[in-house]
């Protein structure tokens, strides 16, 4: 990369401090029990596990808001919790990362989504998981909507977190994308199979190959051209400006809406490949902030790309900072 390319890059990291980004969906608390193993249960064929350590940590929407915030933005998170402990370990865990949680809403009647993994000799033995799919009742979501108006109002892009827990719904999501156009300001999104449909006329969606292909209902296919046809498909299914394919080892390929689409592959960075582990979140937190701070969708695409490849190279739930993805570059 020449140095003028790199200067113009570098740029566009310098201005994500303090752009203030709405993420909205569906937040989750992610717990970790982790220990060893010595002998199997006398009760059944399992294997008894010693705690050793336990941690939390925001998980779905969650986690996009911790890597904008890592990344120096000002992240707003508008979602539900419950009234319980598992909301209130999150609430905290979120204020000390740097998320605005000022928009959540309290449900009295929903339990707040919880995934416990319990981890022995690095091997997860079992997931737990405390959640409701239910689309989330009138009254929650008017407020939710409230407060996205309100918040909407001094934001600078928009991030729709899907994880199929009911957060988002067709008319939510028909108003969101509505506000934004009407603003001119950056809607991106991280989609789930039953609102794949639903999501028209955003700035870019961030499929990754699987979800690509059964959001379009099509049985997959692993030839490069077929991937093609398939992204020039969803773009013109759901009038968006972009799609961004991720494709795992063999990098993203971008999208671009026009009388004759643009199709753009970028190349995989990671040079070793320890977790993909919220791979996705860091791509479309990245995405989201370039473009909020004027960056074009390919040069968007390409760092995000980069902050991607720092990621899977990190052992569990990861982020990447300013400084590693300067010095990627």
């Amino acid at each position: 990369m020449q140095n003028k390319e790199k200067r113009h890059f570098t740029d566009i990291i310098d201005s994500f401090k303090g752009k203030e980004i709405i993420v909205i969906g569906d937040i989750m608390l992610d717990q970790f029990v982790k220990g060893s193993v010595s002998r199997i249960s006398p009760e059944a064929p399992v294997p008894v596990v010693y705690v050793e350590e336990e941690d939390f940590i925001a998980g779905g929407a969650g986690n996009v808001a911790v890597n904008l915030a890592v990344l120096g933005a000002k992240p707003k998170i508008l979602s539900v919790i419950g009234k319980d402990l598992k909301g209130t370990i999150l609430k905290g865990y979120l204020k000390d990362k740097g998320v605005d949680v000022s928009a959540l809403v309290t449900d009295d009647n929903r339990p707040t989504t919880q995934k416990v993994r319990i981890i022995a000799e690095r091997q997860q033995v079992v997931r737990v998981d405390r959640e409701s799919k239910e689309r989330i009742c009138p009254p929650i979501a008017k407020e939710c909507m409230k407060n996205f108006k309100k918040a909407v109002k001094t934001a600078k892009g928009v991030v729709m977190s899907d994880y199929g827990k009911g957060m988002l719904s067709d008319h939510n999501i028909e108003e969101i994308i509505n506000i934004c156009r009407a603003k001119n300001i950056p809607v991106c999104v991280d989609p789930k199979i039953d609102n794949f449909l639903k999501y028209k006329r955003i700035t870019c969606m961030t499929p990754n190959t699987k979800e690509a292909w059964e959001g379009m209902g099509l049985p997959p296919k692993k030839d490069n051209a077929a991937i093609i046809n398939l992204g020039k498909k969803i773009l013109k299914t759901l009038d968006a400006e972009s799609i961004l394919i991720t494709r795992s080892a063999e990098g993203m390929t971008l999208f671009e809406k026009g009388a004759k689409p643009k199709v753009t592959t970028i190349k995989a960075t990671a040079k070793e490949v320890y977790d993909v582990t919220g791979a996705g979140d860091t791509v479309i937190s990245v995405l989201t902030l370039a473009l909020a701070c004027g960056a074009s969708l390919p040069d968007a695409a390409y760092i995000s790309n980069k902050a991607a490849g720092i990621v899977v190279a990190k052992l569990g739930t990861a982020t990447a900072t300013v400084e590693e993805i300067k010095e990627v570059l």
